[in-house]
């Protein structure tokens, strides 16, 4: 217990964003270094060698640090960075979200289809439900949603619903509740996060810090 009274967890560390300012668990940030060549890379698994520069999940906070260049100043040195970084950690994390879901499909934790799906919902064995983006609204809205925060996303397309299940277009797919699910879902709401429209992303939740 700190001084305040609030509770530290070593498992769910916190970071800084330096767009923001705010310290949340870092499981809601993305963290960029810079390399040996002074460029600004996403380090979306965590695991690059170098100082890390976190900013949070949140497609605003990302064009923030580009546009005030932040990234400078959390490296403490001059940095290069891309014009296509925001698409690059993008792309950084769909890839992440796939290979996720595709371990998931693998173990029989995930299945993809309207029958398979459907029947996981009614059986109350799907903890989250994925629904491409661009898939019909009126196809989607025949099945219900599991409850709970974190429990649906419509953040990746027909074609990258598919790369995680081996078909050219996936609309609907969902996954079981376990320990790939929760590793998933950390990923997807930072997904979320960048890709979030007017409403804030809002509808897959936010990770904040808990009191």
């Amino acid at each position: 217990m700190t001084r305040g009274g609030r509770t530290k967890f070593k498992a769910d560390p916190e970071r800084k964003c330096i767009a923001t300012g705010e310290v949340n668990p870092k499981r809601g940030l993305i963290r960029f270094v810079a390399g040996p060549d002074a460029t600004i890379y996403p380090d979306v698994a965590g695991k690059l060698p170098g100082r890390g520069i976190w900013v949070a999940a949140e497609r605003a906070a990302l064009e923030k640090a580009v546009a005030k260049r932040l990234f400078a100043r959390g490296a403490k040195q001059a940095v290069d960075v891309p014009d296509t970084l925001i698409a690059d950690t993008d792309a950084a994390l769909v890839r992440r979200v796939i290979d996720r879901l595709a371990l998931a499909r693998k173990a029989g934790e995930a299945v993809a289809g309207y029958e398979k799906v459907k029947d996981w919902l009614e059986k109350d064995r799907a903890a989250i439900l994925l629904q491409a983006s661009d898939g019909s609204d009126r196809g989607k809205s025949k099945l219900h949603r599991p409850g709970g925060r974190g429990s649906f996303f419509d953040i990746l397309t027909a074609s990258e619903l598919g790369l995680a299940f081996g078909r050219e277009r996936v609309i609907h797919a969902a996954l079981a509740a376990g320990g790939l699910a929760d590793v998933f879902r950390d990923d997807a709401v930072r997904l979320s996060g960048v890709r979030a429209d007017d409403d804030g992303g809002k509808a897959a939740g936010k990770v904040k810090k808990t009191i």
